[in-house]
């Protein structure tokens, strides 16, 4: 075996233990429960051929599940995420750089209620528009 063989099957074997357990490391400090009373998350996507974009938006968590809603600009961001489904999140300090963003049309009402309870200014964000609902999950 020549230096560079071994040199790229020492690198091939590395990349098999190290990934898995960064995204390891990466889902297991996923708590949506620990993040209930947290106001805003930041997500962030990339358009094809720009810049990363980050940007705030409210959450719930509802059955142990993170949720968003989007309105128009931030749903249209999302749809033109160059790595659609996963976005990038920034929660409570923490990081995590591939959660996916599953849209769920079903909880839509729900999550409309629980932002609701959560956020008194609702009141006056509800009546915009807010086409996609997100459950958050690493991905």
């Amino acid at each position: 075996m020549t230096i560079g063989t071994r040199l790229a099957a020492s690198c091939l074997i590395l990349a098999l233990f190290v990934a898995p357990a960064s995204q390891a490391d990466d889902a297991a400090g996923w708590d949506p429960t620990a993040w209930r009373d947290e106001d805003t998350i930041e997500l962030r996507t990339t358009a094809p051929g720009g810049e990363p974009h980050w940007f705030k938006v409210w959450l719930v968590v509802l059955d142990g599940q993170l949720y968003v809603r989007l309105g128009s600009r931030a749903a249209r961001r999302f749809e033109e995420n160059a790595s659609r489904p996963s976005v990038a999140v920034r929660i409570a300090g923490r990081e995590f750089p591939a959660v996916v963003g599953t849209p769920v049309p079903d909880m839509a009402e729900r999550v409309a209620a629980a932002m609701a309870d959560k956020y008194w200014t609702d009141v006056f964000v509800r009546y915009m528009d807010h086409p996609l609902t997100l459950r958050l999950a690493p991905g």
